[in-house]
């Protein structure tokens, strides 16, 4: 069995599929589990990669309850807590980045400065395991109960610093739909009343608002179907990437050569570069520039999007 941790989110799982099909490919005879939180659940059905779930919400050391794996590769981070989780698990050999904390030696070393796909993507080759770092995309979910053709607007997200302003967003979603667009505004339960504010303020009626109303299948299966999709740096952004929607996403203050989208012209990345304390680089995009760029991913879209 090989064993593989990336207990992170939705945009941590999606970058790390390259790298798990990889491993699937290197690998096709052993059972690939992956620890990984259990709502994820579906998204990692969608990947095609792994077997079984193992549900592992973060790093807290605790008993493993399968059998030792033949090989455990760390997707997770740099360690030293990752890898001293995996090597709870007493595999037989670890894949890692190079970590002398956790007495780790083998491995590539660690880079700050490369892109999160690219990262995965360089430690299992550097371990011999061919990979597509293009490799992003996803299974369409079947047929589920959620609108099709609509332009998403996801106005949240998990750290503070990356959340564009509702009141910009509502502007957005408000342009967009006196456009035409049939625009929902989506987010985590814990989101509801940001997107419910984002909703109000843009007029939009009560159906626009599926925040708290969608899990990781639906939201996977909205997103599939999306006409455009609008965010800041955050997992609905690489749920567009893996099913090629035309996206316009919001950076700051992480820079997008890091997280951001591959150079496809319906994915338009807007980052006016670092900020600072009392310059936000965010708040130095405008609706006026998330709405140009929306056109501009729009023009470009795929034909088969064009027709939604």
């Amino acid at each position: 069995m090989i064993l593989v941790l990336r207990a992170l989110g939705v945009g941590d799982l999606a970058t790390g599929v390259p790298a798990l099909r990889g491993l699937r490919r290197a690998f096709p005879r052993e059972e690939l589990a992956l620890a990984a939180p259990a709502w994820l659940a579906p998204l990692v059905e969608l990947a095609d990669a792994v077997d079984r779930l193992v549900p592992v919400d973060d790093l807290t050391p605790r008993p493993w309850t399968l059998a030792p794996p033949r090989l455990a590769v760390n997707l997770h981070g740099r360690g030293p807590q990752s890898h001293r989780l995996l090597a709870s698990a007493r595999p037989s050999r670890l894949l890692a980045f190079a970590c002398p904390a956790a007495g780790f030696g083998d491995g590539p070393e660690w880079t700050f400065e490369e892109h999160e796909v690219a990262r995965w993507c360089r430690l299992v080759a550097w371990y011999g395991v061919r990979v597509d770092p293009y490799d992003l995309r996803l299974r369409v979910p079947v047929a589920r109960d959620v609108p099709t053709g609509t332009t998403v607007v996801h106005p949240g997200a998990k750290a503070r610093e990356r959340r564009w302003p509702p009141e910009r967003f509502a502007d957005v979603a408000r342009a967009l739909a006196a456009d035409g667009h049939r625009v929902v505004v989506t987010g985590s339960a814990n989101e509801e009343g940001l997107a419910a504010a984002v909703a109000r303020s843009a007029g939009l009626d009560d159906g626009a608002l599926l925040a708290g109303r969608t899990d990781a299948a639906d939201l996977a299966a909205l997103v599939a179907h999306a006409r455009l999709v609008v965010c800041g740096d955050t997992g609905v952004g690489h749920l567009a990437t893996a099913y090629e929607v035309p996206s316009v996403i919001l950076f700051g203050p992480m820079p997008p050569r890091l997280w951001g989208p591959p150079d496809r012209p319906w994915h338009v990345a807007l980052w006016p570069g670092p900020g600072g304390r009392s310059d936000p680089a965010l708040l130095r995009i405008s609706a006026a520039d998330v709405l140009a760029a929306a056109d501009a991913a729009l023009a470009a879209a795929p034909e088969r999007v064009r027709a939604r």
